[in-house]
């Protein structure tokens, strides 16, 4: 007999007769419990209407799972630095104690690195202290532990021997107890772990800063899943550290001048980010709302949350099967390339944050799995952060104002993405960015490597009241992780390069006003047209597998027949005059270049066919193979029919279309007749300026 049952909003297949191995804990009895629901019938191979009202129903009953997890999660602390004052503020003796622990764990491993140096014996001693260190930052808690997470991804700062030892804090921690671990799901849960699982594993699979991971089997369904337990006391951990990391951002806002962004900022939005994922109902519904965004791309892979064993200090999800980004050799073991995966997450990224602005703060190898079937999984959505809007399209300006090297806008560019206040003059700002990016851009844009960038307009911002919004900080990290991920594989692996097919998708297709302006600006330079941009982008965008030929048509021409698009179609004009004085005048020279010589001598009398001179003729003729060029790229797009033009003919047929085409007649018609009367107004005896001199037969 096969039954379908009902979990986290999906459907899964039980067959009758099929049993589980069980592995508790001594003292734990199992009992029955079940939640099965009947096969629902399909009609033709759809859902019926019966069908289609059981899956309201289990939405609906998910809602409620959902609404009873934040009821038990009701008193998940906050992050409140009033609070943490008032209670360590109390306290001298346990922050001074607290303070001379991390001070002299990390003054002995200063003074180690320094005696190894003196000594000569740096490279010699590099594993000893790597995993010293490892073990200094797992004794100093989970504050530690996630700074040590974010030096093991940072192959540009760390040596080998480092970022191997540290990568072990990502899933490789010291567990607690297994009996608090069950006792915690009982008490957060409310009911007896036999009534929940038919097995679980009797110890941790994993343990991470703030948790500790087991796999169970649901008893009601037979899925296999993860669940994740918080560490016990972990809020008295992390709450005395930010008490004091504050205390130094305090110190560094009054006395360290060179630091000009506002550091207690920083340390609030990050301890607010932490203290989100103590709350794990918290992050269920950043799981929730991630897969809604982002798990449409049949390349990433979201787990399901269930909801009905999820708690503030319990998090049950689907079980995923895969193996860690950083692990190359086991990737490539099941047919994968590392480089794919990485680039499927920058796209994915890059989405997160210039797209949706909802992305995932804590990208970690032990956070991004890669699937059997070729899939990047995301784990753990406890650190979330976004993007606000205009700072989104800001970003994407930003990038096209560099590659124009408009340094003027790239200052201004700041206002939008909250880097300086509008009363701040800019001006000063300009000449500091034209020196550094003058250097970085003396190679393409693609060549550059993100860090040294990030690096070096850093050293900009230092000099300058820039403040760096936290968010800001949270795309850095998530960016330079994906790229020191990628280091690993290939050391001259370039985080831009592999970013540009986005950009240009978006610049391409996206209706936005912003980025049609930014679009336009790239395009056009002293009133001419840069054909070369647009293949460019054409052949970067069609990289982009959502690229559709359709959409990269339509926007501009909206604008350009638009009340609003009398400059742009100034512009146009003109273009569309030299590309079709371009096309007649080629044209006309692959006719004469066809015609025998005695027949040329007798139609032109011996002179050239036009006054023109070679390197314009030329220019002229590149023009034409480019526009054939990008007319050939937009053909090929894997969406692209013909039929995808008739909106585009509509729209020329519309009042303002016509009466630029007459534009444009008018202008080719004067071209050409100039250079009609400079031909007869010519004296017989031309230099070698004539078409004939291009004469390639």
């Amino acid at each position: 007999m096969s039954l379908v049952v009902s979990a986290g909003g999906h459907s899964f297949c039980l067959q009758a007769g099929k049993g589980f191995s069980i592995s508790k804990p001594k003292g734990y009895k199992f009992g029955p419990r079940a939640a099965l629901v009947e096969a629902t019938p399909r009609v033709n191979g759809s859902p019926s209407s019966t069908s289609i009202q059981v899956l309201a129903t289990d939405r609906a009953e998910e809602l409620k799972a959902e609404a009873r997890a934040l009821a038990r999660a009701a008193d998940a602390s906050v992050y409140s630095p009033q609070l943490l004052a008032k209670k360590y503020g109390s306290r001298p003796v346990k922050a001074v104690k607290r303070t001379l622990e991390i001070l002299v764990a990390l003054g002995t491993f200063a003074l180690k690195l320094f005696l190894d140096q003196k000594n000569g014996t740096l490279d010699q001693n590099k594993r000893k202290r790597a995993a010293e260190l490892r073990t200094i930052f797992t004794r100093l808690g989970p504050t530690f532990i996630k700074l040590g997470q974010g030096l093991s991804t940072r192959p540009d700062l760390c040596p080998p021997e480092y970022l191997e030892e540290l990568a072990q804090l990502q899933d490789a921690l010291p567990t607690f107890p297994d009996a608090d671990a069950f006792s915690c799901i009982e008490t957060e849960l409310g009911m007896p772990l036999e009534s929940i699982f038919s097995s679980i594993s009797p110890t941790p699979i994993a343990a991470a800063s703030l948790g500790q991971v087991y796999k169970a089997r649901l008893k009601y369904s037979g899925q296999t899943v993860a669940v994740k337990v918080q560490r016990p006391g972990i809020e008295e951990a992390i709450g005395l550290d930010f008490y004091l990391i504050r205390g130094l951002g305090f110190f560094i806002n009054k006395y360290v001048d060179i630091i000009t962004t506002d550091a207690v900022a920083l340390i609030d939005e990050f301890a607010s980010r932490v203290y989100q994922e103590l709350n794990y109902v918290q992050e269920g519904q950043n799981a929730r709302k991630f897969k809604m965004l982002y798990a449409d791309k049949e390349d990433i892979l979201v787990p399901d949350i269930f909801w009905n064993y999820t708690s503030g200090k319990v998090l049950t999800m689907e079980w995923v099967d895969g193996v860690k980004l950083n692990e190359q050799a086991a990737i490539e073991r099941q047919g994968l390339k590392l480089l794919d995966l990485v680039t499927t997450g920058i796209q994915c990224s890059l989405r997160q944050l210039l797209e949706y602005g909802y992305f995932h703060a804590d990208p970690h190898p032990g956070n991004l799995l890669a699937t059997p079937e070729g899939k990047l999984a995301f784990l753990d959505f406890g650190m979330m952060s976004e993007t606000p809007e205009e700072a989104r399209f800001a970003i994407i300006g930003h990038v096209v104002h560099m590659v124009n090297r408009d340094y003027e806008a790239m200052a201004r560019d700041y206002y939008a993405l909250d880097f300086l206040s509008t009363d701040v003059d800019v001006s000063p700002i300009v000449p500091a960015l034209r020196d550094f990016f003058d250097d970085a851009l003396s190679y393409t844009v693609s060549e550059l490597n993100f860090k040294t960038l990030v690096d070096g307009l850093g050293s900009v911002l230092y000099q300058y009241p820039f403040n760096v919004p936290p968010y800001y900080a949270l795309i850095l990290r998530s960016l330079t992780v994906l790229e020191g991920l990628a280091l690993y594989a290939d050391p001259n692996f370039k985080v831009l390069a592999a970013s540009y097919p986005y950009f240009a998708k978006r610049l391409l297709t996206d209706p936005n006003p912003y980025l049609r302006d930014a679009l336009i600006e790239l395009l056009f330079k002293d009133e001419r047209f840069r054909w070369n941009r647009l293949e460019n982008l054409l052949v970067q965008g069609s990289k982009d597998r959502d690229f559709s030929a359709k959409d990269a048509l339509q926007p501009v021409l909206k604008l350009l027949l638009g009340p609003d698009g009398e400059e742009l179609r100034t512009l146009v004009i003109k273009e569309a005059v030299r590309v079709t004085e371009a096309f007649t005048l080629c044209t006309f020279v692959d006719t004469y270049n066809s015609v025998p010589s005695f027949m040329r001598s007798l139609i032109f009398n011996g002179n050239g066919a036009l006054a023109m001179s070679s390197a314009e003729l030329q220019s002229m003729m590149e023009l034409r193979d480019q526009v054939f060029r990008i007319w050939g790229l937009l053909r090929s797009s894997e969406n692209f029919d013909p039929a995808l033009l008739q909106p585009i003919l509509q729209i020329l047929q519309q009042p303002e279309a016509r009466s630029l085409g007459g534009r444009v007649v008018g202008g080719i018609t004067q071209r050409l007749a100039a250079r009609l009367l400079q031909q007869v107004l010519r004296m017989p005896m031309a230099p070698t300026s004539s078409l004939s001199a291009l004469d390639t037969r």
